[in-house]
């Protein structure tokens, strides 16, 4: 059996390499390769345009695949979604679709913007955005770099966001949310029919999501004295509770947790003040809910 993955190429790309890694699965590319090689027999993964892989992923050419939900909106993709996936190439924050304009000029929402023109990728989205607010406006596909022609060449653009930097810098406004968006793990729906795929793909969404809840949590484990075990456990929060066991000398005990990784830094004085000895913080690839 061959699962045909879709991969997302470009921005998106070392981000998905390493959830990957994390997972439990390594790839191999180079710049000029589509096609990278797995350790995993089972995975034949195509490296693609993230706009490109929910038709591929619809018509069968691919079993399942890795993209935006803004890219399976935009096109109509209908296909099995698997999972949801947060992570970006910055960010663990979803991307927001906006319509934006021009910091000088006059526009404040879509309807201000009746006959005139707008440059996007997402054309289908924005056009049944705008048919929905009752605007007629001139859509038309750029090939990116969409900030650049405001407002010499366009009046407006709708564009993907993860933390606003290029529409500042270009000295662009945000009036209208058109969609928050997150990547996807999505599947065919003959694929997902079939048993042997499922099972894989299953596989794949409990490593892949075990990666992501560990992508932002550590482990902390120390050796604390009998009596100092009740000041240590005041002040340890923990995904259920610490786990604590006997040591070979009895006066002492072992105390082990998992935290949110920017807690550590204010937790580990704290636990050292307490009573705690022998602190070691180690980084987790998968945490399995």
């Amino acid at each position: 059996m061959k699962l045909r993955i879709g991969l997302p190429k470009g921005s998106l790309e070392s981000a998905t390499f390493e959830l990957f890694r994390k997972a439990g699965f390594e790839f191999v590319s180079t710049n000029r390769n589509y096609q990278p090689l797995s350790d995993d027999p089972e995975l034949e993964p195509t490296l693609l345009r993230p706009q490109e892989i929910p038709l591929y992923v619809q018509d069968g050419v691919l079993d399942c695949g890795l993209t935006g939900h803004d890219w399976v909106v935009d096109c109509g993709a209908d296909v099995h979604e698997i999972c949801e996936l947060r992570y970006s190439k910055l960010t663990s924050n979803p991307i927001r679709i906006v319509l934006a304009v021009h910091n000088d000029s006059s526009y404040q929402s879509a309807r201000d913007l009746q006959g005139k023109r707008i440059a996007t990728e997402y054309v289908r989205l924005t056009n049944r955005f705008l048919e929905e607010q009752g605007v007629a406006a001139e859509v038309e596909f750029s090939w990116g770099a969409c900030e650049v022609k405001v407002p010499e060449l366009v009046d407006a653009i709708v564009v993907n966001t993860e933390t606003g930097s290029s529409l500042r810098a270009h000295n662009l406004r945000v009036i209208e949310t058109l969609l928050v968006s997150t990547t996807r793990f999505i599947a065919n729906h003959d694929s997902w029919a079939d048993p042997q795929k499922q099972r894989k793909m299953r596989a794949l969404e409990v490593l892949l999501t075990g990666a992501m809840n560990a992508s932002k949590l550590v482990g902390l484990k120390m050796n604390v004295p009998v009596e100092k075990l009740d000041d240590v456990l005041g002040v340890l929060p923990a995904l259920q509770n610490p786990t604590v066991n006997d040591l070979s000398d009895r006066d002492w005990k072992a105390v082990e947790v998992v935290l949110e990784e920017k807690m550590s830094r204010d937790l580990i004085p704290q636990l050292k003040e307490k009573g705690a000895t022998g602190i070691v913080e180690y980084p987790l690839n998968k945490v399995i809910y």
